[in-house]
């Protein structure tokens, strides 16, 4: 059998829209429509709580946004999203006039694709442990009934903990800690029944060169090491992405862009940004840099991504992209496909 390699990708503009500027924002797919929610311009000033829609599947891929319902979660930014099934789920995030994080004391929002709605799912037991408000963490699901939450930035420090969230229950459950350090913008993805967890920022350096791997069966970590080189595996570096991408039944991790040596500025600045696209093969469990040509958008991070599914039932990418770009706090303003052979597409604003 011929093994299959996701060695090149091209990158197409989609759309551009004064309206999608932004970055820090959350980005989820539900069909072949892309939900855009949060996230800020300036720094440290939420844009407003509406929803906006790129769809995929029409002649004109123009952005369209929705008036916001009366019950919504106040505006935030680093409040990533996931999705089961038409829902879209995000969990506190960063807001208010003192831009703290959000406490909702374990409530989860879910938005409603189809009646653009949302609710509150408030834990069952209001006594029962959950996790502390926080932004710049991740979030995933295994598509069914379960949301899983790991890291990010509290008050204080950075977070290494690993919650799930039963959906139907509307109960949290602590798991086992991922290794450390602690840290804020890391990236996480869910297959086959294992979180795949990589990259972040520990407050004094971009963590790199581990790919570390929870089994959700039996409540266990690994690790799979690599050189954060640029050549062996991708450079350390925050504030990215990672999607598990399904290409004629075989499973690949595809992480891009990023952040690298931060900005003595912090959420106000931004540092070096890296432009690479890596996927792993978890099979093989190696790394390999995809070619992505000289046209596709600038070095970039602090974004939310996505995967769709497209008409020809092949996988892609779709990355709402928003990037502080280096050396300034100005966000980029173009919206990309990416596109390689069999998996592929990436917005940009």
């Amino acid at each position: 059998m011929t093994s299959i390699k996701l060695s090149k990708a091209t990158w197409s503009r989609i759309t551009s829209s004064k309206r999608l500027y932004r970055s820090s924002q959350a980005v989820s797919t539900v069909d072949q429509k892309i939900y855009i929610f949060g996230g800020e311009l300036l720094p440290r000033e939420p844009v407003d709580n509406r929803v906006d829609i790129v769809s995929l599947d029409a002649q004109d891929h123009g952005a369209q946004t929705l008036t916001a319902p009366a019950k919504a979660p106040s505006p935030r930014v680093g409040s990533p999203s996931t999705t089961i099934g038409s829902g879209i789920f995000l969990f506190s995030g960063r807001g208010g006039l003192e831009m703290k994080p959000i406490e909702e004391n374990g409530a989860v929002w879910r938005y409603s694709t189809a009646e653009n709605t949302w609710d509150s799912i408030e834990p069952a037991d209001p006594s029962a442990p959950f996790p502390d408000g926080r932004s710049y963490h991740c979030i995933t699901s295994d598509g069914v009934d379960q949301l899983f939450l790991h890291s990010g930035c509290p008050e204080q420090n950075r977070l290494n903990d690993l919650w799930v969230f039963d959906v139907n229950k509307r109960a949290w459950a602590e798991l086992p800690s991922a290794p450390g350090p602690a840290r804020g913008g890391s990236s996480i993805a869910f297959h086959g029944g294992k979180l795949y967890r990589m990259n972040g920022f520990d407050g004094k350096t971009e963590q790199g060169g581990a790919l570390d791997i929870y089994d959700i069966k039996t409540s266990s970590w690994s690790t799979v090491t690599y050189k954060p080189d640029g050549v062996e595996g991708p450079e350390a570096r925050s504030v990215a992405t990672l999607l598990a991408i399904s290409v004629q039944s075989k499973t690949f991790l595809i992480t891009m862009f990023g952040e690298r040596d931060p900005s003595a500025l912090g959420h106000a600045g931004a540092g070096k940004m890296l432009s690479d696209v890596w996927d792993f093969d978890i099979e093989g469990r190696t790394w390999q840099k995809v070619e992505i040509g000289d046209d596709g958008p600038v070095a970039r991070g602090w974004f939310d991504a996505d995967a769709v599914r497209d008409e020809d039932a092949k996988d892609a990418v779709v990355a709402r992209i928003m990037m502080r770009i280096e050396g300034s706090g100005l966000k980029t303003k173009a919206s990309w496909e990416h596109q390689t052979a069999n998996y592929g597409s990436c917005l940009d604003h």
